[in-house]
């Protein structure tokens, strides 16, 4: 179908003015409806299984060509709410649906199309009235305003990091090596300008403007230091080394005497080949290992002669819900427990050991430990570093449609943090990181039923870096920034009310 050209002079929001040959309202909004969805799609083949990731710098464009050029007057901001709600969707909505949550939360994907959709309400027509200049920098900023507010420790139920575009480049370090300066949050600001700027060149196009060249090339130039940068920050390794194993029981569904039975013998197996740490899955015991089974345990850890996290839901007398992990020395002491951080009131999970973040020192180096949906926001590791760890550990209790993708967080919270981590689940995805977020060693079982013992020797991480010194900077600033832009659009709008 072809588009007849658009341009500013037209009406004031970017829409053409009525003419002989234009399309019909509904033709119209169908295709930017087409190209909202496609999108959508283009976002999810980045991501795990799919691994294309070269389209999230381009995933995007569509979506804005819809959303300023294609749909009719009025219905920008819905397309574009579309658009982003088909993505989220990709990543969250079977998630949350096999996760076994309440259905309120299971629309989350509309939720935030709807805060998408607000925001780019009045966005049309403020980026006709100003030529299109600041396209490629107001609608990222907003973005990552927003995703930044999900990460927020109190908004435990909006998916932290979970969708963020960024997770599809978890394949590439030297891209990556930046967000230990940057954050995620600069990282993600990054591949937005450049979707945004690249459809700030379509709409140039197809409105027979002088094309951005400068832009693009100040955006390629930003993503070239970017890339410098992040080939100097690489390095080779530490003097101190661990050897660790993540162990996945593939007990996902199966009875606890099964998975405990299992844990048991893979630890020895892993014994066996050298570790000195090992992490069990999450909840993997449903009762507390300080007060049942706890001869056995304590065997097996002086017989291995390791340090054991062992992952505990259970409920005491008060009928309180414990979801922890303690870590098991050789001499058969118990670490103070560690309690879920984010506990995912989404699921009805918590945990009264929430708050605190112990650091347990071993001879190999001091280890951190963390839970499942804590991987998925940046604080808790980063908390746990600034304790003194320098290998974090987490246990995980994950579900098919996220295997592919969950234990990928974890290569962002290694370079975060500059510390080692690794993860061990009930059946579904296990992994080892390096301080660089270099993937050692993987595994991912859709099944649940994936039995499999990981072991690596990882260097201990300095846990230095301006990101464990300052934090998300860089969200906050897209926050500030984004309400900067709102600001200006409000005194843009009132100049030109004032001017006619």
């Amino acid at each position: 179908m072809a588009i007849t050209e658009v341009r500013p002079s037209g009406r004031v929001d970017g829409t053409p003015a009525p003419r002989a040959g234009a399309p019909a309202l509904r033709d119209r909004l169908g295709l930017a409806i087409a190209l909202a969805l496609v999108s959508g799609g283009l976002a999810t083949l980045a991501f795990p299984p799919f691994g294309l990731w070269p389209l999230i710098f381009v995933a995007f464009v569509p979506l804005a060509v819809a959303q300023h050029r294609v749909a009719p007057k009025g219905w920008g901001a819905a397309v574009f709410g579309l658009g982003v709600s088909a993505f989220l969707a990709g990543q969250l909505s079977k998630g949350l649906h096999e996760g076994d949550v309440a259905p309120v939360f299971e629309l989350m994907p509309l939720y935030f199309g709807g805060i998408f959709a607000l925001v780019a309400w009045r966005s049309r027509r403020f980026h006709a009235r100003t030529g299109y200049r600041w396209l490629w920098l107001s609608t990222p900023v907003a973005w990552t305003a927003i995703d930044f507010g999900r990460n927020l420790g109190a908004l435990n139920a909006l998916g932290g990091t979970w969708a963020n575009p960024v997770y599809a480049l978890y394949r590439h370090p030297v891209v990556l090596q930046p967000i230990s300066v940057f954050g995620m949050y600069g990282l993600e600001l990054l591949v937005l300008v450049v979707n945004f700027a690249l459809a700030t060149l379509v709409i140039r196009r197809i409105d027979g403007d002088p094309l951005p060249r400068r832009l693009l090339a100040g955006v390629g130039m930003a993503f070239v230091v970017w890339t410098l940068l992040g080939a100097l920050l690489m390095d080779s390794g530490g003097p101190r080394s661990v050897r660790v194993a993540a162990i996945q029981t593939g007990t996902a569904g199966r009875p606890w005497e099964l998975r405990l039975e299992r844990a048991m013998a893979q630890t020895r197996a892993a014994a066996a080949q050298g570790a000195q740490i090992a992490v069990w899955s999450e909840g993997g015991l449903p009762f507390d290992p300080r007060i049942e089974h706890t001869a056995e345990l304590k065997a097996l850890a002086a017989e291995t002669g390791m340090y054991i996290g062992v992952g505990a839901g259970y409920d005491d007398a008060q009928g309180r819900h414990h979801n922890e992990v303690m870590l098991l020395s050789p001499n058969g002491a118990f670490s103070e427990p560690y309690g879920k951080d984010h506990p995912g009131t989404f699921a009805n999970d918590f945990s009264d050991a929430q708050g605190t973040y112990p650091v347990v020192k071993t001879p190999f180096g001091d280890v951190g430990s963390v839970i499942c949906y804590d991987m998925d926001f940046t604080d808790t590791a980063r908390k746990m570093t600034r304790n003194g760890a320098r290998v974090i550990a987490a246990a995980s209790s994950d579900v098919p449609a996220i295997a592919g993708t969950h234990y990928t967080h974890l290569v962002f919270r290694a370079i975060e943090n500059r510390v080692s981590t690794f993860k061990g689940d009930k059946g579904f995805d296990s992994a080892i990181i390096d301080p660089w977020g270099r993937i050692l060693k993987s595994t991912v079982n859709p099944s649940g039923h994936g039995q499999a013992t990981l072991v690596a020797t990882v260097p201990l991480g300095s846990g230095r870096s301006p990101f464990v010194s300052f934090g998300d900077y860089m969200g906050w600033l897209a926050l500030v920034g984004a309400l900067g832009f709102v600001v200006y659009s409000l005194l843009r709008t009132r100049k030109v009310a004032l001017d006619e």
